[in-house]
C-alpha cells in the first residue's frame, strides 16, 4: 500500500507557538521504524495544482493565499501565520490525498499521512485547514471520469462543515461526517448525512452510531469510491 506524504516543511512561527501538524511527522516517523513499509512505499507527491485547488476553492481565495495578500484575521481564522512554505505545504498536502486517490484506483486502497483539511471552506480557511483536499481529490476524480460516485466518510471528531459547504451542489459526491455535537466548529453546514454525537459517548455507542450511518451512507450514495477521513482528532 502506498502512503504519501507531504514532505519536510519548516513554518516560521512566532515565539513560543506552536505548529499543530506535528503530528504528521510523527505519525511517518512511527510507521517508517515498524518495520511494515520499506522506503519505496513511502512517497511524496507533486503539489495539487491550480487546477485542481480551483474546482474546490474560489479563485480570488487561491490568488490571495498564493501572493501573500489574505488579511490578518482571515489568517487567525486558519490558525497559524502566512509563508511561503505553509502555501507549499498546503498544496502539498491536497496533492498528496489526490495522489492517494489515483493510487488507490490501481492497488485499492492508499493513504495520505498529512491530510483531512476538512474545514477549509470554498473561499477561506479555518482551523488548521487552507485548501480542502477531500473536496479537491473528489472533484478531480469526478472530472476525469476515474469515478462515478464519490462519498467522503468523514470520522474526525470535528464536523466536515468545509467539505459539506463545497460539495453541497455536487450530486455525484455524498459527503457523511460523524462528529461531537457540541465540539468545533459551532455553527455547522449540513452534509448528506450528520450524526452528532454528545459528549462521554462510549465505544461501543459510537460504533454502533458509526455502523448504522454506514448502511445508509452505501445504500444511499451506491459510491465506487470513498475518501475515509481518519487523523488523530478521533482519540
Amino acid at each position: 500500500m502506498k502512503l504519501f506524504y507531504t514532505g519536510h516543511f519548516v513554518l516560521p512561527l512566532p515565539p513560543g507557538h506552536r505548529f499543530p501538524m506535528e503530528k504528521y511527522s510523527r505519525l511517518r516517523d512511527t510507521l517508517t521504524a515498524s518495520g511494515r513499509f520499506t522506503d519505496g512505499d513511502i512517497v511524496v507527491p507533486p503539489a495539487a495544482s491550480d487546477v485542481e485547488i480551483l474546482r474546490a476553492h474560489h479563485p480570488d481565495y487561491l490568488a490571495r493565499v498564493a501572493g501573500g495578500t489574505i488579511d490578518p484575521a482571515e489568517m487567525r481564522r486558519i490558525g497559524f501565520p502566512w509563508s511561503p512554505e505553509m502555501v507549499e505545504r498546503s498544496r502539498r498536502s491536497a496533492g498528496a490525498t489526490l495522489a492517494a486517490c489515483r493510487a488507490a484506483l490501481l492497488d485499492g486502497m492508499a493513504a495520505n499521512l498529512a491530510g483531512g483539511t476538512h474545514h477549509a471552506h470554498h473561499d477561506f480557511g479555518s482551523g488548521f485547514c487552507v485548501f480542502n483536499d477531500a473536496a479537491i481529490a473528489a472533484l478531480a476524480l469526478l472530472a476525469e471520469g476515474q469515478a462515478r460516485r464519490v462519498a467522503i466518510i468523514d470520522c474526525d471528531v470535528h464536523q466536515g462543515h468545509g467539505t459539506a459547504a463545497i460539495l453541497a451542489g455536487e450530486p455525484r459526491a455524498y459527503t457523511f461526517s460523524i462528529h461531537g455535537a457540541r465540539n468545533f466548529p459551532f455553527h455547522k453546514q449540513q452534509s448528506d448525512l450528520d450524526v452528532e454525537l454528545p459528549d462521554g459517548t462510549t465505544d461501543e455507542a459510537y460504533v454502533a452510531a458509526l455502523d448504522a450511518a454506514l448502511a445508509q451512507v452505501f445504500q444511499r450514495a451506491k459510491p465506487d469510491f470513498a475518501i475515509y477521513l481518519a487523523g488523530a482528532d478521533p482519540y
